[in-house]
């Protein structure tokens, strides 16, 4: 699954320990998921999408 998550964050000159901070889970998590090793819970994709105001689908796509 791909994501817009890097993209996101680098518009709010956030860190992956900030974003981390802000949706509770480690740093190491917030890198696993941007680049694509690891899906995200749907809790934790939900408070992605509440975080940056967009939805879920917005974020994430299917790698088909």
């Amino acid at each position: 699954m791909r994501n817009r998550i890097a993209a996101l964050r680098a518009e709010r000159a956030w860190t992956q320990a900030d974003l981390a901070r802000r949706i509770g889970v480690s740093r190491q998590s917030v890198n696993a998921i941007e680049t694509g090793r690891f899906d995200p819970s749907l809790p934790v994709a939900f408070r992605l999408a509440r975080l940056f105001d967009t939805t879920i689908e917005d974020i994430f796509t299917d790698d088909e």
